[in-house]
């Protein structure tokens, strides 16, 4: 299977190094640049490399992921974008399928069907 060229949108490093590790090392994927705030999203949105895949936490260092969302979705790009954060209520869960996320994974709970969802 072809790797996901994927973009990851966390704030945190030691959350996005281990990431980054799990998803390289169990799943097709393949990171190919991070963000670490709404704004470095955006703009790299705005000259894109080839992506497959978008994943996006919804708290971020400034800024929200509910923005990164909203600017991938105006930007009617066709990667996926999922997005995978400590706050998975399911008003948030709406809110994120409704600005175009694929699907809603909560960090605390859901990393190995995350990793199924990439293998899919």
């Amino acid at each position: 299977m072809k790797p996901l060229r994927t973009f990851l949108v966390e704030d945190n490093p030691v959350i996005s190094r281990h990431l980054v590790s799990t998803l390289q090392e169990l799943s097709p994927v393949q990171v190919i640049g991070q963000a670490r705030s709404e704004s470095q999203a955006v703009a790299w949105l705005m000259q894109p490399p080839p992506c497959d895949l978008m994943i996006i936490d919804i708290v971020l260092a400034s800024g929200s992921g509910l923005g990164v969302l909203q600017a991938a979705r105006d930007c009617a790009s066709p990667m996926h974008r999922v997005v995978l954060t400590n706050h998975a209520t399911p008003a948030l869960r709406q809110r994120c399928l409704a600005l175009g996320a694929q699907k809603v994974f909560d960090k605390s709970s859901d990393l190995e069907a995350l990793i199924a969802w990439c293998g899919e």
